[in-house]
């Protein structure tokens, strides 16, 4: 019996918002204006639902519901927020992706540095090599300072280690630059 009643509200409720705005005609002929009127009797006898009908037979101007005009801003508003989180996720995975390129870099930079820096007999000279993963390193080992190393023996070594990678159509690269006191073969 549920069902039926249930049925016959939903019925009630689509006919009188459906056909009474699209055609108020139907309403003058009596016969599915008495249905409909004999449906809102028995929905509001029973506190489930109140259909209000004017005596034409159009819509009341105060019977609940959102016209098109507010379906359609709350549509648009809700599309530019959504193109706007979606924007903002774009632009975080961008920076994701572009930080992990920067730490794979980074670690790979300073694992050469390393083994440059354990080298206990460093002599100046610039060199590139190819990681299998395309990373180009760039090294240049350099003395510094000679005039105030000269009367010493001591001198002073200055690592410049450039790592570069394409990414899309840009170049990127990271640079570290360290130094190493190493004593002078005599």
């Amino acid at each position: 019996m549920n069902y039926i009643n249930s049925l016959i509200i939903k019925t009630a409720l689509f006919i009188k918002s459906h056909l009474t705005c699209l055609c108020p005609a139907y309403f003058a002929q009596g016969n599915l204006r008495n249905i409909v009127q004999e449906c809102c009797k028995f929905t509001a006898h029973h506190d489930t639902v109140i259909l209000s009908l004017s005596k034409d037979g159009k819509r009341n101007s105060s019977a609940p519901g959102f016209t098109l005009l507010e379906v359609l801003v709350a549509t648009a508003i809700l599309g530019i927020a959504v193109a706007v989180v979606l924007q903002l996720f774009s632009a975080n995975l961008r920076a994701l992706s572009m930080s992990e390129d920067y730490v794979k870099a980074s670690t790979k930079a300073e694992v050469k540095m390393r083994e440059i820096l354990d080298d206990s007999k460093l002599v100046e000279k610039a060199y590139t090599e190819m990681t299998d993963d395309v990373y180009r390193i760039d090294v240049m080992i350099t003395e510094v300072q000679k005039d105030r190393t000269m009367n010493i023996d001591v001198k002073l070594m200055e690592i410049d280690l450039i790592i570069s990678w394409v990414k899309g159509t840009k170049d990127k690269s990271y640079a570290l630059r360290s130094m190493k006191v190493i004593k002078k073969e005599i």
